[in-house]
């Protein structure tokens, strides 16, 4: 039962940090955002600077473009009346910079002003009200939170979203202040203990929710017919997501008389090097790229694709967004073991899993697929089951409001 309406209440202003907010991949930041406020709380957005507004075609990006305060550049009458009723903090700040190991020169003169950009935010807390903030980084972003607490600013705390070493150096610097630290996935738990000396009970596994409900009543219009495969991936065209890898399956399953297509949605500069090698393995009848897409265009393709593959390689995902969407939609997923995907899926049962980069694994798996409707139907409406049980961006959104309230996990 759901608690975060009478905890909301007693904490006061949140403010709420990504970095360059809003671009093509914040979507579920605005989700955890409309939730926390469906919950009651009193949400302002932050972030560091604003990015191009052509970086995100979501219908939301106006508002949310409005409706933040950026920090960079680190002008404004706040910030300096701040820094100047602070001088003690600015001191702490300037001291902090000083002491972090492993920086260079021109690291050094980042950070310095990035505290400049400190000042201004603690200066807008103290204007707006704001009790806590919790921020979507653990890189720069990180090191400004820590440094406007130092000035005097409120209590922060910190999500991890992928493989710490992504996300540069001091951690134990950026987190020893933090209230706690979330992680995306099991996986990345034991590296902020052991990188950022955090004691346990400050760490806690967390998931960016979903509207689980509305994608599952979306209407199922796959075609579950034997030999007949409809592929889809959705992600940015980069090698580390291994779009090469499901091509080389494709070409496989062709070979072995299956009636197989493949949609790959996303942009990215890797496009004309998988464009070179789709025309090699004579596949350009049957791969379609639809470049970056909406919203409601990525809900279109997941309601018509027979399986959602997911082909990454290396350590760069934490918990795909895309593979929760997918499984919420009732799309079975045949995925890469790589970040948490072993802890979204249980292989069989709601989803099949191969080790990355093995071609013939992948191959296996998708023509097990293609042969079976049967199993595509039961491995959908598990996956369905699962995401509205673990999915649902209200409960994760609730668990990030008790752990605000609470102190602790």
């Amino acid at each position: 039962m759901l608690r975060a309406k009478n905890t909301a209440t007693g904490i006061g202003t949140i403010g709420y940090l990504v970095p360059e907010f809003p671009t093509q991949t914040h979507v579920l930041f605005w989700r955890e955002i409309q939730a926390l406020r469906a919950l009651g709380a009193n949400i302002k957005l932050l972030s560091t600077r604003m990015p191009d507004s052509s970086l995100c075609p979501h219908a939301f990006a106006k508002q949310a473009t409005a409706e933040t305060c950026y920090v960079y550049p680190p002008t404004g009458i706040p910030g300096i009346r701040h820094a100047l009723t602070h001088p003690r903090g600015v001191a702490k700040a300037l001291t902090y910079v000083a002491k972090l190991t492993d920086t260079d020169l021109s690291a050094t003169a980042r950070l310095l002003a990035l505290a400049l950009c400190a000042a201004k935010l603690a200066g807008y807390c103290d204007k707006t009200g704001i009790t806590h903030i919790h921020g979507h980084s653990c890189a720069d972003a990180a090191h400004l939170l820590a440094m406007c607490r130092l000035m005097g600013g409120p209590a922060y705390s910190l999500t991890l979203h992928g493989d710490l070493v992504v996300y540069g150096k001091n951690h134990r610097e950026k987190m020893t202040g933090a209230k706690f630290v979330s992680v995306v996935g099991s996986h990345l738990l034991h590296q902020i203990i052991a990188d950022a000396l955090l004691p346990k009970e400050r760490v806690w596994v967390t998931c960016m929710g979903i509207e689980s409900e509305r994608l599952g009543n979306l209407p199922d219009k796959r075609c579950y017919v034997a030999n007949r495969l409809n592929m889809v991936t959705v992600a940015r065209l980069n090698p580390a997501k291994g779009h090469i890898h499901a091509l080389a399956a494709l070409r496989e399953m062709v070979n072995a008389g299956v009636d197989a297509r493949y949609t790959i949605a996303g942009g990215g500069d890797y496009r004309a090097t998988l464009e070179s090698h789709v025309h090699e393995l004579h596949l350009s009848d049957r791969v379609d790229f639809v470049g970056t897409q909406s919203e409601e265009e990525v809900m279109a393709l997941l309601t018509t694709a027979d399986v959602f593959v997911l082909p990454s390689t290396g350590s760069g995902e934490a918990w795909p967004v895309s593979v929760m969407e997918a499984m919420a939609c009732g799309t079975p997923v045949v995925s890469t073991i790589i970040g948490a995907t072993g802890e979204m899926i249980t292989d069989g049962v709601d989803g099949l899993l191969v080790p990355q980069k093995d071609e013939l694994a992948l191959t296996a798996a998708l023509l097990k697929m293609a042969k079976s409707p049967d199993l595509r139907r039961s491995l959908g409406e598990h996956a369905k089951v699962k995401a509205a049980r673990d999915f649902n961006v209200i409960s994760t959104a609730n668990k990030l409001l008790e752990a605000i309230a609470d102190g602790r996990t």
